[in-house]
């Protein structure tokens, strides 16, 4: 998997490039644009984009050399104004002067975006670049001038860091589950990944057709979570991919399996969101849940927190002071829905 850093606000020419390719989609079927594409490459885009539009993103032949391995399902993120403001997953990569010159009619004398990818659900973000240079080890005042491509453990880490997980990737990993009828086959279809910190800024849990994206707050609150985890000497955390969705966090220790939802915050929406969460995923824990808990900033409303205990799950919360602290759902009622969490 690589990972883009493309600028694109730094300049007028840039600003409007992305105003009349991205902010609006391109119909490609349109005889100015189909006329201009080979074969295989309207083959290519209709596959990838099968309403006929696609958003549209090039490169100047200077950076060929950096985009020669670059293929579908890789990730890109779009930056200017000190930050990452979008990141999307590419559609498909081609390289073609005449479309390029048609969508970004270059300067007299200037190079030709010859380089043209598609973008699928592109995710506005606020990702400052002080938290991406922190992750790739940069000076934090560094700006992302140009061009870059990430490869091997520096896009994974960019990734991770930002729990960013490419729609192909997902489908890949659950293709290569077994459909099963049964928890125990389910389990072992699951696809377990190490757990990451997110930094995003989107709905609490969004899978807009292919590209999923989580929180940014929620994100914050699983990474101090984990601290803590680690500072009880609990762990490793790990996330898991099934059929369902991805989970938040996952724990096998001495202390038994434990499933956990986090929510950004303690309204009796997200409660309820978690509730759904983790009812979903527990049959495809690896191991059989021991525990369901839902992490949260606060404290939820007595109500919500009946409801959680109802199913037999704890709630994970934070106090006045920032420390974590859990209301456990009584004993009995633990036992009595554990079967249920499973089947």
């Amino acid at each position: 998997m690589r990972v883009l850093i493309s600028p694109s606000y730094g300049s007028p020419a840039t600003r409007r490039h992305w105003t009349d390719t991205v902010d609006q989609p391109v119909a490609f079927t349109d005889d100015k644009y189909a006329d201009a594409l080979t074969a295989d490459q309207r083959t290519r885009l209709q596959a990838a984009h099968p309403d006929g539009t696609a958003c549209f993103w090039g490169a100047v032949p200077k950076h060929d050399t950096k985009l020669h391995d670059v293929v579908p399902g890789d990730i890109v993120l779009f930056t200017g104004q000190n930050k990452v403001r979008a990141v999307g997953e590419i559609g498909t990569i081609f390289r073609n002067a005449e479309l390029a010159d048609l969508l970004w009619p270059p300067t007299r004398g200037g190079p030709s975006w010859h380089t043209i990818y598609t973008v699928l659900d592109l995710a506005e973000v606020d990702i400052p670049y002080t938290e991406l240079n922190a992750v790739l080890g940069y000076q934090p005042h560094h700006t992302h001038p140009g061009l870059k491509v990430l490869r091997g453990d520096k896009a994974q880490s960019v990734l991770d860091a930002f729990m960013i997980t490419s729609g192909l990737f997902f489908s890949r990993a659950c293709a290569e589950t077994v459909p099963a009828p049964t928890a125990d086959e389910a389990r072992e279809a699951v696809r377990r990944a190490a757990a990451e910190e997110l930094r995003t800024s989107s709905t609490t849990y969004r899978r807009t057709g292919r590209l999923i994206v989580v929180d940014r707050r929620e994100a914050r609150l699983v990474a101090a979570y984990r601290e803590h985890l680690a500072s009880c000497g609990r762990g490793p955390a790990d996330r898991f991919y099934c059929r369902s969705g991805i989970s938040d966090l996952y724990l096998d220790d001495a202390e038994g399996a434990e499933l956990i939802e986090a929510k950004s915050d303690a309204s009796h929406q997200c409660v309820r969101q978690a509730l759904g969460q983790l009812l979903d995923y527990a049959p495809y824990c690896p191991a059989p849940p021991d525990r369901l808990s839902t992490l949260l900033p606060s404290l939820p409303a007595r109500t919500d927190l009946a409801l959680l205990h109802r199913y037999g799950i704890d709630c994970i919360h934070r106090n006045t002071s920032g420390a974590f602290v859990r209301a456990e759902a009584p004993a009995e009622r633990r036992e009595l829905m554990r079967s249920l969490w499973s089947s």
